[in-house]
């Protein structure tokens, strides 16, 4: 099982959006990840060590990314970490890479407007949501339209006080 990487990292380059022969979406999407570390004595933010991956992202996801993602965006993402390799010149080279599995802006320094994508619009956003006489695998959450029954905050005193 290859590692998961989850981490705040900024887009070095727009995001690339190309199509394979069988007419798959995927996006390259050029990432750093650094920390940052405040000097206490000069009271300013120093760069510390730079990880730069390429990661990819497939199909709507990839579709999505090159939609919304922009160089210089600080990015939420989660993937799986992968070796890349191919040969160029009789030479074999190799590299770290990230299959991404989500990745969204961080709302800490932008503002989002969220929408389903034109897929999830034609197909009614129930993509993910199970038929409803279909059983669920053990752990698997109902969808629900409302909170549940027992949630706190659904209901409750009407000063907007938390229920605790």
């Amino acid at each position: 099982m290859l590692p998961n990487l989850t981490g705040v990292g900024r887009l070095t380059a727009d995001p690339e959006l190309r199509f394979t022969q069988s007419q798959k979406a995927v996006a390259s999407v050029p990432l750093a990840f650094n920390s940052r570390r405040l000097n206490k004595q000069t009271n300013v933010w120093e760069d510390g060590d730079v990880f730069y991956i390429r990661g990819t992202a497939w199909e709507r996801l990839a579709e999505n990314v090159a939609e919304t993602l922009a160089k210089g965006m600080e990015v939420i993402v989660t993937g799986e970490l992968r070796t890349e390799s191919w040969e160029k010149d009789g030479q074999k080279h190799e590299r770290p890479a990230l299959l991404i599995r989500s990745i969204a802006p961080n709302l800490a320094y932008a503002v989002a407007k969220v929408s389903k994508d034109a897929a999830s619009q034609q197909n009614g956003g129930d993509q993910q949501r199970p038929p409803q006489n279909q059983q669920r695998p053990q752990g698997q959450q109902q969808y629900r339209q409302g909170p549940p029954q027992d949630d706190p905050w659904a209901t409750g005193p009407s000063n907007n006080e938390p229920p605790f």
